[in-house]
């Protein structure tokens, strides 16, 4: 049997005749909103909590994957300027030797 608005209202109704105004409403109160059936469980609660600890676990790897390739990609751009530094840095001694040897007398 599924719980329309209009039977909890005929509930609180008859409750209210049979217990009192107050009392009616505390009980009313500790009702679910709705049907049972769309009530969680504790073991739905369980599930849902296993699906996100799985979810988690893969966020986890996926962070630790993409962390290991922006250092590895960090790296091979930091190798790569210290090259190029290094060969501008040869260039310019290249350059001031030449200019010492034959430059203006």
């Amino acid at each position: 049997m599924s719980i329309t608005n209009e039977s909890r209202h005929h509930l609180h109704q008859r409750l209210d005749h049979v217990l009192g105004a107050s009392e009616a409403a505390v009980l009313m109160e500790h009702l679910p909103p709705v049907g049972w059936a769309d009530v969680a469980t504790t073991r739905d609660l369980d599930v849902l909590r296993a699906e996100l600890a799985h979810m988690e676990g893969r966020f986890d790897a996926k962070v630790e994957t993409l962390e290991l390739r922006l250092r590895l990609a960090l790296r091979d751009e930091i190798h790569q300027l210290q090259s190029r530094l290094l060969a501008t840095m040869f260039s310019l001694a290249g350059l001031l030797v030449a200019v010492q040897v034959f430059g203006p007398r």
